[in-house]
């Protein structure tokens, strides 16, 4: 009994260890192909910031999570001590969520927000790990409608959100094809768009403490 314990405890952990191994892997190869791609990101949201425009961001379900967590860092802070920033997430409020889904339908549920919130050179961050989320689509062609900037966080090979970009947008994309590898990579570009972000427009700082 204890043997064969011992076995599957060997096997979790090897499985544990192949997940960190795959995730540190995938990120190191996805660094050499959009490094250039997230600073010209960050800069894109650092202009619209400066010139008293907001951003907007979108996803679904742990992509969702990942865009709430960049607008939790915005409006509160990141690393250091600032002035909160103007970024809203359109995945958020539950109510007006199921109110569009229920009476028009649920690929409308971040387009009909951005038709309502959104103006022209605001900034529009959506992501897909897939490229093919509708709603996320049909998101980018409110924010086009809108004259708004788009930056699309996507994965494996783009899907069909990178037919919808524009010559003006930019597409930061993880090269991997598992789901789970890009989502953490996501994770890590919103991260850095913070960071620069706050270097940018208010210098290190010397508070260095997070939550």
């Amino acid at each position: 009994m204890l043997s064969r314990f011992k076995r599957v405890t060997n096997q979790i952990i090897d499985r544990i260890r192949d997940n960190f191994t795959d995730s540190i892997q995938a990120k190191i190869h996805t660094a050499d192909a959009i490094i250039n791609i997230i600073a010209e990101a960050s800069e894109e949201i650092l202009q619209a910031l400066l010139a008293g425009h907001k951003i907007l961001t979108c996803g679904n379900g742990g992509s969702a999570c990942t865009a709430m967590h960049f607008s939790s860092k915005m409006l509160n802070r990141f690393k250091h001590e600032r002035p909160s920033l103007p970024v809203i997430a359109l995945s958020t409020d539950v109510a007006t969520l199921t109110a569009i889904a229920n009476d028009y339908h649920a690929s409308d549920m971040f387009a009909k927000q951005i038709r309502a919130l959104g103006q022209a050179n605001d900034v529009l961050l959506a992501i897909s790990s897939s490229g093919n989320a509708v709603s996320i689509l049909n998101a980018i062609k409110a924010a086009h409608d809108k004259q708004m900037h788009v930056i699309a966080l996507t994965g494996h090979h783009g899907g069909k959100l990178a037919e919808y970009l524009s010559e003006q947008d930019i597409e930061i994309r993880v090269p991997a094809l598992d789901t789970a590898r890009i989502q953490e990579t996501h994770l890590l570009i919103i991260h850095c768009l913070c960071d620069i972000i706050d270097f940018r427009l208010f210098g290190a700082g010397d508070n260095t403490h997070d939550t």
